[in-house]
């Protein structure tokens, strides 16, 4: 099969594929990997939760 032949390839050729085409697929999916945190930011909480009558 031609998937095989891929499979077969001696690291230094999947490296230097890679270093001329890009990693094709990452090595982990997204569902694999813990989720990414947003940056914080400390004041957002009360922001959002500030009452209507504190304009701004």
């Amino acid at each position: 099969m031609p998937g095989d032949d891929r499979e077969r390839k001696p690291p230094r050729d999947r490296r230097k594929l890679d270093e001329i085409f890009g990693e094709v697929l990452p090595e982990t999916t997204s569902d694999e990997r813990e989720p990414e945190r947003p940056a914080r930011d400390e004041d957002a909480w009360y922001r959002e939760n500030r009452p209507p009558h504190h304009g701004g």
